[in-house]
C-alpha cells in the first residue's frame, strides 16, 4: 500500500492518523511514518484498510438522514 493509498483510505473512513492509533491501540508516531512512507504499511493492515475503505467508497453516505433530528424539541411536541 502507499502512502498515498494509505491516506486515502483514512479519508474515506473520516479517520485520523490519531482515530487509527486509537483503534488499533498502536504508537502515534507509527502510524504517521507509515503515512508519509517511512514505514511499511503490514499486508494484513493494508488489507483490513482497503476492505474498510473500498466498502465506505461503494455505499456512500446515506442521504435519507440530512437535517434529521434538528428541529428544535417544541416544534416536534407541537406537531402531536
Amino acid at each position: 500500500m502507499t502512502p498515498a493509498r494509505f491516506t486515502q483510505c483514512l479519508l474515506a473512513l473520516r479517520w485520523t492518523p490519531i482515530n487509527l492509533a486509537s483503534a488499533l491501540h498502536c504508537n502515534l508516531a507509527w502510524i504517521e511514518a507509515m503515512e508519509t512512507g517511512d514505514e511499511k504499511v503490514p499486508t494484513e493492515l493494508a488489507t483490513w484498510l482497503e476492505t474498510l475503505a473500498t466498502t465506505h467508497e461503494t455505499l456512500g453516505i446515506p442521504v435519507a438522514y440530512r437535517g434529521k433530528g434538528l428541529e428544535p424539541a417544541s416544534s416536534r411536541a407541537a406537531r402531536r
